[in-house]
């Protein structure tokens, strides 16, 4: 929800009136400045507050004084430009679970002064907002570690579980009796302890075993796993819906198909559409090239899989599988439950809650989905195996999740060749396939990286160590970019003023630039052009005629020497 200006100059005004002890609207002067981390605690905090409060928003508001009530403003000079608080929007996502940002970002002009005001949604029903994976929650004017009791109060907040409704007026002649057979298969593959009896159980019997149904009654999960096509009607308001949709590099579309009840047998039709083509690759050890399907299948049903179970229905929205040439991508809405991907893999074990238990537990008596919480890690190790990019989750939208899984080895991938490394972490492995892809790299990240000597260079320009490259046997791309040591580009600008007496920077410039490492842009080559000069100066080796640009870099007389 937006406001207008004129709401928002009435919300503020009784904001000034508001008793100290309000805990989801916080005031701060911030006349210029106000550190990064320190407002990301105060969202992660602001955020639970509203939620444990009942409020649909909290508010951080920079330009007042917290004291004296009615509150005076004073101003505030905060990102002074629009363009630098949009950007903060983004700054603030990259850092929370869910991406949770501010839902918008005010400024008004006061005849005192400008305030800005910061619009925070509310922590998500049964999740907390974190900030660099830590809740916060408010003591007075402070903000301080969320209290177990308050984490525990939000992960209460449970919802309805909509695949446990019952539909009243369905049968089990609205089941399809395929599906109800090829779920007696999955059943017994997963449970043969109870193989023995269950040739002598009736349908209904099975269904409430498997837990399907409950006590001989049709439930949405039901009607969602093993219903007749027609049997859609029984679970409005919610919607059980896949697309498959096949786009070419430019993103248009160019076919299209879409499947309802049983999902049990209809993942498998879904599956069968995608053009998992063989991929053909050379191992940098092997004559002939290596022969393989695009995608793994186990990844691809193990992604399905888990978009079924976390959907959530009462969205009315649908499960999408987005075939491009070299990638899929599917989308189930809701927000990922474990909050970050990397607390997934590290944590290894079940959740403690589920968005729709009673469709899991289903899925998990019907083979489809593990109760061991080694799903999501196993798809990472599986893409591992076949040295290939590892699977991108998008959690930007805090209501949707989206994995997209690439079907190819990627250009220069080191990656790759470091999975046949036994003794590589995971965490590692995520780590060092986020540097190939660009993606920035966490500090925690960086620093177990660089402690291995698996990447070198400064942000946002990483790159693969020598010692990949090595491995590899790329080693022209490494030279490129690593950066020779500063007395090789010394003793070329000493040998260039040898030769020709004196050089401009322009010339400098043009001597070195072209040299020095692919990992760094234009500014940054300069500005170790810059730094490498007044280092040279300072050692006696060069002196400047002349001021600023227009200089004139000459060998220091009596020369000290040549660095070698």
């Amino acid at each position: 929800m937006l406001f207008t200006d004129a709401e928002l100059r009435a919300k503020l005004s009784g904001f000034l009136f508001l008793p100290a002890e309000v805990e989801w609207v916080e005031f701060k002067e911030a006349k210029r400045n106000y550190d990064f981390d320190d407002l990301g605690r105060y969202f992660s905090a602001l955020s639970n507050e509203a939620n444990l409060k009942g409020q649909e928003y909290g508010w951080l508001v920079f330009g007042i004084k917290d004291q004296p009530i009615p509150r005076p403003i004073v101003g505030s000079q905060y990102r002074p430009q629009r363009r630098d608080l949009d950007a903060l929007k983004h700054e603030v996502a990259k850092q929370t679970n869910n991406g949770l940002t501010f839902e918008e970002i005010y400024e008004l002009a006061t005849t005192t002064g400008r305030v800005v005001m910061f619009q925070i949604p509310a922590a998500l029903r049964g999740i907390p907002t974190s900030w660099k994976g830590h809740w916060y929650g408010r003591d007075g004017e402070s903000h301080v570690p969320l209290g177990i009791q308050e984490v525990e109060r939000i992960r209460r907040q449970v919802q309805d579980d909509w695949s446990a409704h019952l539909c009243p007026d369905a049968t089990l002649d609205d089941l399809d009796p395929a599906a109800v057979a090829f779920a007696r298969q999955q059943y017994r593959g997963k449970n043969p302890r109870h193989a023995p009896e269950m040739d002598h159980w009736d349908d209904a019997t099975f269904l409430n075993k498997a837990k399907v149904c409950i006590g001989g009654k049709i439930t949405r999960t039901a009607v969602t796993l093993l219903g007749r096509e027609e049997s859609e009607h029984f679970l409005p308001p919610g919607v059980a819906r896949i697309a498959w949709i096949l786009k070419d590099a430019g993103g248009i579309e160019l076919d299209y198909r879409h499947f309802g009840p049983p999902f049990l047998a209809n993942v498998e039709a879904a599956y069968a559409m995608i053009r998992n083509l063989n991929y053909r690759y050379l191992q940098n050890d092997r004559l002939f090239p290596t022969e393989i399907t695009k995608y793994d299948s186990w990844v691809i049903r193990e992604a399905l899989h888990n978009c079924i179970a976390h959907q959530d229905y009462s969205r009315v929205g649908r499960i999408n599988i987005v075939e491009y040439p070299e990638s899929i991508l599917l989308t189930n809405l809701g927000h990922f439950i474990p909050e970050t991907v990397e607390r997934a893999i590290e944590q290894d074990a079940p959740q403690e809650n589920y968005r729709n238990p009673f469709l899991s537990a289903a899925m998990v008596n019907l083979n489809m989905i593990d109760t061991i919480g080694s799903g999501i890690r196993r798809m990472f190790n599986e893409q591992r195996k076949r040295f290939f990019p590892l699977p991108d989750y998008d959690l930007s939208d805090p209501q949707r999740v989206a994995v997209r899984i690439i079907g190819k080895v990627l250009d220069e991938n080191y990656t790759r060749i470091l999975m046949t490394q036994t003794d590589l972490q995971l965490m590692d492995v995520i780590a060092l396939d986020k540097v190939q892809k660009k993606v920035p790299v966490t500090d925690d990240e960086l620093k177990s990286l660089k402690a291995k000597r698996l990447v070198e260079g400064r942000r946002p320009n990483l790159f693969v160590s020598a010692k990949i490259a090595e491995v590899t046997g790329d080693r022209a791309a490494y030279i490129r970019n690593r950066a020779f040591d500063k007395d090789h580009y010394k003793r070329l600008v000493l040998n260039y003023l040898k030769q020709f007496g004196a050089a401009n920077r322009e010339e400098i410039d043009g001597l070195l630039l072209d040299k020095l490492s692919d990992a760094l842009d234009e500014r940054q080559k300069k500005t170790f052009v810059t730094n490498l000069l007044q280092g040279m100066r300072r050692q006696g080796l060069v002196d400047s005629e002349g001021t600023t640009r227009w200089a004139r870099w000459v060998i220091s007389k009596p020369p000290v020497g040549d660095p070698d």
